[in-house]
């Protein structure tokens, strides 16, 4: 057992964290700086979903508005998606290193303000090709710069004993500032459009969604600030080895079976995720809402992500991560089944809300947990950004097929059936989700946590 004076380093080159050091106050739960650390997640929470606004959150809640102010079909949208995630697949391998290497403080304000830059690229509503140049930036700016940092902070902000609740808190809050931003962003796009919002010309509709763009490059610049300022300068999160920067992490992440299994548990989870772009739209074209309740819809999905995220994360502490992950599958592949099944329709406002509702606590409970299981798996924590990197270019592979998919889907049977197809995609991912969790327990069951 170390003295809490003890600085030697374990034999996967991991720094003992130590609770008398003040400088780790800010990542080891029970130290006296309780308000550094509530302090350092809330920045965290900020800026991981500040960073996603503009490239997601936006076409999300204005998938309609948006493909008629910019002149885009379905597939013209997810060619951009796909673009995205072609970048960020390379972007995943580049960062994970990156986060093992420099502070978080650094890299993540600046993806925050070279994200933010990009807003006002959209603002001026520009042509297809410029829209996928701005796509591949992003790739660059918010997952290069961004992800497997914000990853490694928030694990070791959680310590030994608290990932559950440090990703569970993670996502949730995401999720409330989203679902509260989201409400703003629809208030002022309505507000910006004449009293009977249907009669709106599409130049009316291109100044209010502008102003919106503007409102979401403000917020994410601030982030940035936030960032700058709220996380620790020096401290263990910002002290790397210069052989983390080498293949040595990304070899031994390689390595472990239950790696692998994770990477395929985020695909099959973020399958589902990528699908709720297509909320707001199935609420148009098949429940006959109009556009501002049909992003209303879209908005109410979003409101979920903090009761499932933190509940998941905290049950997840008590019961296991593995085991409410497969719960977590269960009830996506349930809730995709009935929007797959033809069984919702026109006017059928209150059975698709509480569909709605159901699916998006199995998929946002998903994305509280599937981080949280990287200590299951034993991954040391010196190679955290490493494993982060491998399995987010393996799990977020849907940022590639997810967006031409669904347009290919949607476009060639129009109407309910394109959106029949997209969600029977969703739950057979679920099911496969399922069994990968179900080998994730089967590998790691016996095995030892890293020193």
């Amino acid at each position: 057992m170390c003295g809490s004076g003890d600085r030697r380093r374990p034999p996967n080159g991991e720094k003992l964290i130590s609770r008398a050091d003040p400088e780790n106050d800010a990542q080891v739960p029970g130290t006296a700086s309780e308000a550094r650390r509530g302090l350092t997640i809330t920045a965290l929470i900020i800026a991981g979903e500040s960073v996603f606004l503009l490239p997601f959150v936006l076409p999300r809640i204005f998938r309609p508005t948006l493909l008629e102010v910019f002149g885009l079909t379905n597939l013209d949208l997810g060619a951009a998606f796909f673009v995205y995630g072609i970048v960020a697949m390379a972007a995943y391998f580049l960062g994970g290193p990156l986060a093992d290497r420099f502070p978080a403080r650094v890299l993540l304000a600046l993806a925050l303000a070279s994200t933010a830059a990009g807003g006002l690229v959209l603002m001026r509503i520009p042509s297809l090709q410029t829209l996928i140049v701005l796509y591949a930036y992003w790739g660059v700016t918010t997952v290069a710069l961004f992800w497997a940092p914000l990853i490694r902070a928030t694990r070791q902000w959680g310590g030994e004993d608290s990932q559950g609740r440090a990703f569970g808190l993670l996502e949730g809050g995401r999720g409330l500032l989203a679902a509260a931003i989201g409400a703003v962003m629809v208030a002022v796009f309505s507000g910006l459009l004449p009293a009977a919002s249907e009669t709106a010309s599409v130049a009316q509709r291109t100044a209010a969604m502008q102003q919106v763009v503007l409102l979401l490059s403000v917020v994410t610049c601030s982030a940035a600030v936030l960032v700058w300022l709220a996380l620790p300068r020096a401290g263990a999160d910002e002290k790397r080895d210069e052989e983390q920067l080498s293949l040595r992490g990304i070899a031994h992440v390689f390595s472990m079976p239950a790696v692998w299994l994770q990477a395929l548990i985020i695909l099959c989870a973020y399958v589902g995720f990528k699908a709720i772009d297509d909320f707001s739209l199935y609420a148009y074209e098949v429940i006959g809402l109009n556009q501002v309740e049909a992003a209303q819809a879209g908005v109410l999905s979003l409101w979920m992500r903090p009761i499932a995220a933190v509940g998941a994360g905290y049950l997840a502490d008590r019961f296991g991560a593995p085991a409410m992950t497969i719960g977590a599958f269960c009830v996506v592949a349930l809730g995709g089944a009935v929007l797959a099944s033809g069984l919702l329709g026109f006017g059928m406002v209150w059975i698709f809300l509480l569909t709605v509702i159901c699916s998006s606590m199995g998929i946002f409970a998903l994305r509280g947990l599937y981080y949280a299981i990287m200590r299951d798996g034993k991954v040391p924590l010196a190679y955290t950004g490493s494993a982060v990197g491998f399995v987010s270019f393996i799990g977020y592979t849907p940022d590639v097929f997810m967006g031409p998919l669904m347009g290919y889907l949607l476009d060639s049977s129009p109407g309910a059936a394109g959106h029949q197809h997209v969600f029977w995609v969703v739950s057979a991912f679920a099911l496969f989700g399922i069994a990968a969790s179900l080998m994730f327990v089967r590998v790691t069951r016996g095995a030892k946590h890293p020193a």
